[in-house]
């Protein structure tokens, strides 16, 4: 079998605004095979610069577009190919938009993989510790208290028994943060929350604010800090009994190895779509498990990257949680033809070939955009 296109096609909503929704846009991954096997990825992107790392051409020996890269070759060499993409983008690569892009491929490559086999992803993956995935609800967090307690009680309601709040007004007012934190932890009872700061807080905000999750028995503090502010995140990782989690910024395992070394973090959170695709996070989530620590996928995209983690979250035994998107884009909505099914807490985990999952060619019509040559 060879590789013999790759595709890259940007979905854009008519309006998009600058909240902290990666599904107002997207950029999907279609690789085309010789025997007529098509195989489709996800990229969580600025979707023109990850359409260029697709499109461009050769200008040397180490700084390729990866469409150049990739056809003529096997997918189920997918070791070598992800070795091919890293070293020859290394002049302009090796992190950032390009290892996003390498991400969709990969995912694209396992998608293919299976259906030549007729095996679900997880399967060839080597794992199937799960046969449903726990899924969290993860949403914006709203401006109000009374907000918060009605989508609280909307999404219990609804079977979620975990909700997680994120970036909105998070981040700036340290008194109205504790305020909405509480607010959602006591509307969820033994349900439970996850918080999600957006890396907006410096340390000692930080800290004061999972002393007061301690009390509350949040179940985990997301992103309090830069990305990069490693001692920041050692220290109060050391100095409260809040689970620290982040990660999600991240690309490749040698990126996530300092993370876990020098932080002790209490999980970290790979995107498939982001850190080097489906091949790059069972490494990552190895080193996760031999220091003991969760591993737990961040995915607020469409259903391309659901099933991805889903399929990631079954293959690995330190993923306790998949993140669900809950939010109303058209485009997380209808890019499936079978949307994937929360269902008393917990989404199936495939078991069709490949990522399981059927496109719906027809949201390129409604949402594509014309590729830049």
């Amino acid at each position: 079998m060879k590789i013999t296109n790759v595709r890259s096609v940007i979905l854009k909503l008519p309006k998009i605004s600058d909240a902290a929704d990666g599904t107002q846009d997207d950029l999907v991954i279609i690789v085309e095979t010789d025997e007529g096997i098509t195989g489709y990825g996800e990229v969580d992107t600025a979707p023109l610069v990850g359409q260029a790392v697709v499109n461009a051409h050769m200008s040397h020996g180490m700084c390729y577009g990866l469409k150049e890269v990739i056809v003529g070759m096997d997918p189920f060499d997918y070791e070598q190919i992800w070795q091919e993409m890293w070293f020859k983008s290394y002049y302009y690569g090796r992190s950032g938009p390009v290892m996003h892009v390498m991400s969709g491929i990969d995912m694209a490559l396992w998608d293919i993989m299976g259906k030549a086999t007729g095996k679900p992803v997880h399967k060839l993956m080597g794992g199937s510790f799960k046969s449903k995935a726990r899924a969290y609800a993860s949403a914006l967090m709203p401006e109000t208290p009374d907000e918060v307690k009605r989508m609280v009680d909307s999404y219990i309601g609804l079977g979620y028994t975990a909700i997680k709040f994120g970036w909105g007004p998070l981040g700036y007012d340290i008194n109205l943060d504790i305020k909405l934190i509480k607010t959602a932890k006591q509307a969820a009872g033994n349900n439970e929350i996850m918080i999600d700061i957006g890396k907006r807080y410096q340390l000692k905000s930080a800290l004061r604010v999972a002393r007061a999750m301690e009390d509350l028995d949040i179940y985990w503090l997301e992103e309090p800090l830069p990305a990069e502010d490693l001692e920041g995140y050692k220290i109060l990782a050391a100095s409260t009994t809040t689970r620290i989690a982040t990660g999600e910024e991240e690309s490749g395992r040698r990126a996530f190895k300092r993370l876990i070394e020098e932080t002790h973090v209490d999980l970290i959170q790979p995107d498939m779509s982001r850190c080097g695709g489906l091949t790059e996070a069972k490494k990552i989530a190895t080193m996760a498990y031999d220091h003991n620590i969760s591993c737990i996928p961040h995915a607020f995209k469409t259903g391309i990257l659901v099933a991805a983690s889903i399929h990631f979250v079954a293959a690995v035994p330190n993923a306790p949680f998949l993140e669900f998107s809950v939010t109303d884009s058209p485009i997380r909505k209808e890019i499936l033809v079978n949307p994937f099914v929360m269902k008393d807490g917990y989404v199936d985990v495939p078991q069709g070939p490949g990522l399981g999952i059927e496109f719906n060619t027809d949201i390129i019509k409604k949402y594509g955009v014309p590729a830049v040559s």
